[in-house]
């Protein structure tokens, strides 16, 4: 019997906020039921700090309440300001998404 879509995604929310919240705004597209798998697909869309807008794609697997990263893209600025129009699944302020860590940071060879 499919775990039914009204428990399974107050559950991803849980998991996607705890693993993701660092990177707020962040923004929900693309929202996929798949009873037969107890999953959840989705595309959540924010600024990396490192390769500018990315879309990736998610898994989220209600029987075993884990998170699967399916891949991403990069996308261009006009398709993020057009997404900007809308209310974000995870808000956070932009100035706090800055990281202080090296370990982020694309390093240049010379």
């Amino acid at each position: 019997m499919p775990i039914p879509r009204e428990k399974m995604t107050p559950q991803r929310d849980i998991k996607v906020r705890a693993a993701m919240s660092n990177l707020a705004p962040i923004w929900l597209e693309s929202e996929e039921y798949r009873p037969n798998e107890d999953g959840l697909l989705f595309n959540l869309i924010y600024e990396n700090p490192v390769y500018g807008w990315v879309n990736e794609r998610y898994k989220y697997d209600g029987y075993n309440d884990v998170l699967y990263h399916m891949g991403e893209r990069r996308i261009t600025e006009e398709e993020a300001l057009l997404l900007q129009e809308k209310e974000p699944y995870i808000s956070g302020e932009v100035a706090t998404r800055v990281p202080n860590s090296p370990a982020g940071r694309p390093s240049l060879k010379i």
